[in-house]
């Protein structure tokens, strides 16, 4: 070779040469490689935002009642057989997914994992293997946003900002860590709702469901302020799982306290204290059946009551009676304490959150006599809500109509001081104090000697109505019926008012007035 061709191949690889390190050099000191060459060697994590709890009248929690514990998994250190058997399904499918990542990653563990020299964070579980009131509070979707009840309804307030601690990991090319993490913190700003409701009375009345019911709903009040105490619909479903009830016989997503139904004799209370306000206590003659303009409304199996006076008709449930006591009140008398005893209204928890409304009908509709006949033992058109009976029962036995109250105010979750309140409370007087007196010694006589003996007590007096209203659905060729029982006790000053319903049964396993013996019976032996 010449040594011309060796110059010029020697002036070819300098060239070359320099032109890498002039590549070097650019590349070193371009920002945007550098930032990225950086970003490459810190790994951020999040850890969860804190979402605001429910609480009950006392402050007690109603939900984020467990905790869990976000475990840093960092490559190299064994996670897999070390934290395998601390983690669920889905965790261990992520340590096997993740077996050969180059970067740390948070991994859900069910235990503190300090011990084995593997750092975690306490993080809350929102929803208990035993849910409370999970229709009433609702569920959070897979981004925890509130998707259903009351987790939606206020979701803005507990999300807050959404903002939470982060760590800050330094890691070198095999995603091992440089140093100890950094961890920022962050809060969220979210605060926490409080509730009327009681976690030992909703607890109680849960378990007394779980164990009498299939189908159904419990309300009770607290009755001096019309604060209910525990809201419960049966069958219930996992809020942690929703999708799991989705198709599920009986509809386990659906709120019964909050929906709507045929109300059956219920209403009679109604027509009682109207005939009471009126100075009436009429006696009629019961055959067994009314005629009304052709058609024939019979009383229960078509029994004859002979002579009866309000009381009896009460204890008897007597259908005629209070058609005949209806149509000497008049439709319009009747419909009016209706109205102002909640029926037609959806209670309101928040803008967007009500109960259904039921149906109370207009006066115009009334004007047929069989639709009156029908509209005065609880039957027709009429329908409502387990709340609505609740508030109407409430009312007749203090003389005071207070819409059922749900909420109470937000909460600082740090102080547990009140912050802004959540609801106003209304009292207009419905009947007089004599006249809600009168009434609760006649219901106590349904308890003690009539259709609602099941819900007698052994140290204390109850009294209320049962109620069996007929729904025009049938299966296997057997009408379904909605079993209600509406009750206070004590009978002379109650404490609590307590409204039962199954709803679309044929013949329910134990009534509705002894699922409210039961509860009321735990209530008093716990002194809630």
């Amino acid at each position: 070779m010449s040594g011309r061709r060796v110059v010029a191949l020697y002036a070819l690889l300098v060239g070359c040469f320099a032109a890498v390190v002039c590549r070097l050099y650019w590349l070193c000191s371009n920002p945007a490689y550098a930032a990225r060459a950086a970003a490459q060697s810190v790994v951020t994590l999040r850890l969860p935002a804190r979402r605001g709890n429910f609480y009950d009248c006392e402050g007690h929690l109603l939900t984020g009642l467990g905790t869990k514990w976000e475990a840093l998994c960092v490559p190299g250190e064994g996670n897999y057989t070390r934290l395998f058997s601390c983690t669920d399904a889905a965790g261990q499918a992520l340590l096997y997914q993740k077996r050969n990542a180059l970067a740390p990653f948070f991994l859900e563990v069910e235990q503190d994992v300090s011990a084995l020299g593997i750092s975690c964070w306490p993080v809350s579980v929102r929803f208990s293997a035993a849910p409370l009131a999970e229709h009433l509070i609702g569920y959070v979707d897979g981004d925890g946003k509130g998707a259903a009840g009351l987790e939606a309804a206020f979701d803005a307030a507990l999300s807050g900002t959404g903002e939470g601690d982060t760590l800050t990991c330094l890691v070198n090319a095999q995603g091992k860590l440089r140093e100890t993490p950094e961890q920022t913190h962050a809060d969220s700003g979210a605060v926490g709702v409080q509730l009327t409701l009681s976690r030992d009375v909703q607890r109680a009345a849960e378990a007394v469901a779980a164990r009498m019911m299939t189908t159904g709903s419990i309300v009770v009040l607290e009755t001096a302020g019309a604060e209910v105490r525990a809201c419960v619909s049966v069958p219930g479903y996992d809020p942690a799982d929703p999708a799991a009830s989705l198709n599920a016989p009986d509809s386990p997503m659906l709120n019964r306290a909050f929906q709507s139904y045929a109300v059956g004799s219920v209403f009679k209370p109604v027509l009682a204290a109207a005939a009471l306000e009126a100075g009436l206590q009429p006696v009629f003659e019961c055959t067994g059946a009314v005629v009304v303009d052709g058609q024939i409304f019979r009383c229960a199996g078509g029994v004859a009551h002979g002579e009866v006076d309000l009381a009896a008709a009460l204890e008897k449930s007597c259908n005629g009676y209070f058609i005949r006591l209806g149509q000497t009140l008049g439709a319009e008398r009747v419909r009016t304490l209706a109205e102002q005893l909640g029926f037609g209204q959806a209670v309101e928890l928040t803008d967007s959150f009500r109960t259904a409304a039921g149906k109370l009908p207009e006066l115009a509709a009334l004007t047929s006599s069989g639709a009156y006949a029908n509209f005065c033992f609880g039957q027709g058109e009429l329908l409502a809500t387990p709340v609505q009976i609740a508030g109407m029962l409430n009312a007749l036995v203090t003389g005071m109509y207070r819409e059922p109250l749900f909420l109470r105010n937000t909460l600082d979750e740090t102080t547990g001081e009140p912050l802004t309140p959540l609801a106003h409370r209304r009292a207009e007087r419905v009947v007089s104090e004599g006249t809600a007196s009168a009434l609760r010694m006649l219901l106590a006589g349904v308890v003690e000697n009539g259709t609602g003996h099941e819900a007698a007590l052994p140290e204390t007096t109850a009294a209320g109505k049962t109620g069996t209203a007929q729904t025009g659905q049938f299966r296997d060729g057997v009408e379904l019926k909605n079993n209600w029982f509406a009750g206070v006790f004590p009978a002379e000053k109650p404490q609590y008012t307590i409204v039962v319903l199954q709803d679309a049964q044929t013949v329910p396993a134990h009534s509705s007035a002894a699922i409210f013996a039961a509860l009321a019976e735990m209530l008093e032996n716990f002194g809630a």
